[in-house]
């Protein structure tokens, strides 16, 4: 009795103290890390809207521009990688023929540094930050190391056809199994760089995730698990079902257990409370095998999940762009790498 009266107080403060009703966009990202140098990285994609996934590989050596105008970033690719992207607009999740893992999630409280299209300084749009870091990195170490010295604005602008301003943080992980979230605080870069970063949602801020499952440590997961939709939650489910499920370098059980964490925190397709029209649910779920490079893919709205092998990709600078379409619920099943066609890779949406 006295543990639940903890609990509902302990919850009760949240929902006043962070405002955590049901939010409108809500995803979840978690780290395996198991024997043998085994790591997976899975993740929910969930919105309040529906948003169209492709799947692209880009080789080696492509040219990229920030495209925020005259002062953009620029450079050329130096790995290879399977990209997700959204409206074929940007990239917001994927991995490189390294190992290195990229998710953007939503964090309503970004906000990013001032930039003048005109000014000096130069300029990534928000849309190309996970791809930057896939085109660019082969660690976590590495990434962490050049964006903290960064002298470049990230630049963020309304997502086309909506009211919806891009806020979103960045977490990433290599196949040693380190992790770290980038997140814009005040118009300041903030990075949580430590291979025990193994979960995270997309609000409140990590450094309060963090507060909150440390508080959750305490209270034994058999006895009672807190179970809504909203961010704190799925942070303290995610956490306990990661730490629970079978430390194994068997893939097939690896694999299995991670989507099984996934799913138990995915919002329900089509799920809705009165009063809160803008839920988000879970749109699509995603599972990159760090250690043997395949990225395992599945949708709400198809009934299979599908995989990518990342050594059967050619990614040489001479390679073509492909892409696998996956609009209009095209179903795919097993290893799909010889189902990605050439085609002219998508433009970036910028200012």
């Amino acid at each position: 009795m006295i543990l639940r009266k903890k609990i509902l107080y302990f919850s009760l403060t949240l929902l006043a103290s962070f405002g955590f009703i049901p939010e409108s966009q809500t995803c979840t990202r978690v780290v395996y890390k198991g024997p043998n140098n085994t790591v997976l990285t899975g993740r929910t994609m969930d919105f309040s809207l529906e948003i169209p996934a492709n799947q692209w590989i880009f080789p080696r050596g492509m040219k990229r521009s920030g495209e925020v105008g005259k002062n953009s970033i620029e450079w050329v690719s130096k790995y290879g990688s399977l990209a997700v992207s959204s409206w074929d607009i940007s990239t917001t999740d994927g991995m490189n023929e390294k190992g290195l893992v990229a998710n953007m999630l939503w964090l309503v409280e970004s906000t990013y540094p001032t930039f003048n299209k005109e000014g000096d300084t130069k300029g990534l749009a928000i849309s190309l930050w996970a791809q930057y870091v896939l085109d660019n990195f082969a660690t976590v170490a590495e990434a962490v190391a050049e964006m903290r010295d960064a002298d470049f604005a990230n630049v963020s602008d309304f997502i086309p056809g909506t009211d919806k301003f891009t806020t979103v943080h960045l977490s990433i992980s290599d196949a040693t199994g380190d992790s770290a979230i980038l997140e814009y605080i005040a118009g300041k870069l903030v990075i949580h760089h430590d291979a025990s970063y193994q979960v995270m949602t997309n609000d409140p801020p990590y450094e309060q995730q963090m507060a909150i499952g440390k508080y959750w440590e305490n209270i034994p997961g058999k006895t009672f698990l807190p179970g809504s939709v909203t961010s704190s939650d799925r942070f303290v489910r995610a956490s306990f079902f990661l730490n629970s499920i079978p430390q194994t370098d068997n893939t097939r059980v690896a694999v299995a257990s991670v989507f099984s964490v996934i799913r138990n925190v995915s919002v329900p397709y089509g799920f809705e409370i009165e009063g809160y029209p803008n839920l988000s649910t879970t749109r699509w779920r995603m599972v990159a095998d760090q250690k043997n490079l395949v990225y395992y893919f599945e949708t709400a709205l198809t009934p299979n999940a599908f995989w990518v092998d990342l050594k059967k990709i050619d990614f040489s600078e001479k390679a073509p762009v492909r892409k696998l379409d996956l609009s209009n619920n095209r179903t795919y099943s097993g290893e799909t790498s010889d189902y990605f066609k050439k085609s002219a890779p998508f433009r970036f949406i910028g200012l």
